[in-house]
């Protein structure tokens, strides 16, 4: 057994709190394999499976009535989706595309069951991360129902720097990505981004962007 198939159990939240035998058991049924840049690895046509980032970048998304893309996360390092279409029969409308290569842990409906069975408290740390997802989703409905593209990059802003407790921060995602996930285009946002840096409200550099008048940028919205 690899120790990549040990880090994909050693680094999702919902099996941290287990020994180092449990880990192991877990690792022993997970399939574990590399991906190329641009390979979905989730679709609604696909098996049903718990997919695991271990290394690397995934987009989850969905698609419009009209195929239009709409950002749902970027998948870092110990993130897992994918858990939803493991206790219902319907397809669930999630894609999930490879942004680099990347490695990935899967596990099977029945696996997984079987691992719910065995550990009960995964069921616990499951629920709780499934809320965190419901709440960041939430959060993103709100945002894109803004009607100013203005307010949304600029709350979306300064929830990063709250989060992180910095001024300066980085933006986890390509600007087109960015884009897609407030509900507007890559032009709009590099203007409006642009119109901010005039404004003297943040100094961009790349996805770098460093927030110079905290105050003011609030009152921007």
């Amino acid at each position: 057994m690899t120790d990549e198939q040990h880090i994909c159990a050693e680094i999702v939240p919902i099996f941290s709190h287990l020994d180092r035998d449990s880990l192991v058991k877990i690792s022993a049924v997970t399939h574990h394999e590399r991906v190329k840049k641009g390979t979905l690895v989730m679709s609604p046509m696909d098996q049903k499976r718990l997919v695991i980032l271990a290394k690397g970048s995934i987009k989850v998304y969905q698609l419009s009535t009209a195929g239009k893309e709409q950002l749902l996360r970027m998948m870092e390092p110990g993130d897992f989706e994918g858990e939803k279409l493991l206790f219902k029969t319907e397809d669930e409308p999630l894609y999930g595309e490879v942004l680099q290569d990347s490695t990935i842990c899967t596990l099977s409906r029945s696996a997984f069951q079987q691992l719910l069975l065995a550990y009960p408290e995964i069921s616990l740390k499951l629920l709780e991360a499934t809320t965190d997802k419901m709440t960041r989703l939430e959060k993103q409905a709100n945002l894109i129902n803004i009607e100013s593209v203005e307010s949304r990059i600029v709350i979306y802003l300064l929830d990063l720097a709250k989060a992180s407790g910095e001024t300066e921060v980085m933006i986890p995602m390509k600007l087109k990505e960015l884009a897609t996930y407030i509900g507007t285009t890559p032009e709009t946002l590099s203007r409006k981004l642009k119109q901010l840096e005039r404004h003297a409200l943040i100094e961009r550099n790349g996805r770098k962007i460093a927030i110079l008048d905290y105050e003011n940028l609030e009152d921007f919205y």
